[in-house]
């Protein structure tokens, strides 16, 4: 069977690394190219579209370039297209590696404070983080399986100690889920400590499970100190095939912005849309060798 890749390179250096990054995926991939971009978004209204998600929910997977546009207020995009790639895919795994340091980061994809609930009216705005026990207990599920092919060691990083509602929902679930891989380690550390041993003593770490944003936060941290954001690139998965809603398996990207600032100078560098696309490439030919 043909395998079919959307590719959506979006707005300011994303397709300027597009077009390398398209280059990795062989001949033997049809490759779909979606228009969906701060310009379309500015001339016609449209974000993603249903049948925009017709087709990407139509492929086995999707390589995207970033997007962002000074032009469009903060959120528009982001949320319009990004946020809701993820959670109508239910790509709820957001996969970071870091191959120098020796960590890999799972991070819960569909929850947490980017889950899109929350309020502003005048002066007071409110951010609701969303959690639940069946989000975490797939993505902790996740990340001991990958424990299991590795050192054996998952470090569950939340703020427990402050925020007691979600911290003590990630710590009961994952020590739960925990209990069905005895050979794995658990350990547990504090976003902030997390963040100071990153720098200090990155050994400690191998597997980081974490939720949305600490996530984010951390996994960028970790660019920073692994070459920059434009070598690092992620996954965003539904691994398992049984229960996934469609025939796309991630979305593979590159974690920088879209830089509209060096757009058309030539400076952007391709590497990390290049390693998502072999990253991508990799997750179809496991999926190959399954079958």
């Amino acid at each position: 069977m043909t395998r079919r890749v959307a590719v959506l390179p979006g707005d300011g250096i994303g397709p300027e690394v597009m077009t390398a990054a398209a280059a990795e995926l062989g001949p033997g991939i049809e490759q779909v190219h979606l228009d969906i971009s701060a310009d379309r978004y500015l001339s016609t209204g449209e974000l993603l579209t249903d049948a925009d998600l017709q087709i990407i929910a139509g492929c086995d997977a999707l390589l995207f370039g970033a997007i962002g546009d000074p032009r469009v207020p903060d959120g528009v995009l982001e949320r319009g297209v990004l946020l809701r790639l993820r959670k109508e895919l239910d790509l709820y795994v957001n996969l970071r590696a870091f191959p120098d340091m020796g960590i890999v980061f799972v991070r819960e994809n569909t929850e947490g404070p980017y889950s899109g609930v929350g309020t502003r009216s005048g002066d007071v705005a409110t951010e609701t983080s969303v959690n639940t026990a069946e989000a975490i207990g797939r993505c902790a599920r996740y990340a001991f399986e990958m424990a299991s092919q590795r050192s054996g060691l998952v470090t569950l990083v939340h703020k427990a100690n402050v925020l007691v509602h979600a911290g003590s929902l990630w710590r009961e679930t994952t020590e739960r889920v925990a209990e069905a891989y005895p050979e794995m380690r658990l350990k547990y550390e504090h976003a902030d400590a997390a963040a100071y041993h990153l720098v200090t003593d990155p050994s400690r770490f191998d597997i980081v499970l974490t939720d949305n944003l600490f996530g984010d936060l951390l996994s960028d941290l970790a660019a920073g100190l692994s070459g920059g954001l434009g070598r690092a690139a992620s996954a965003n998965l539904h691994p398992q095939r049984s229960t996934r809603p469609t025939r796309c398996a991630g979305l593979f990207e590159p974690v920088h912005g879209s830089a509209p600032d060096i757009a058309g100078t030539g400076k952007a560098d391709p590497r990390a849309a290049i390693q998502a696309a072999r990253m991508l490439m990799d997750t179809l030919e496991k999926e190959r060798v399954a079958t």
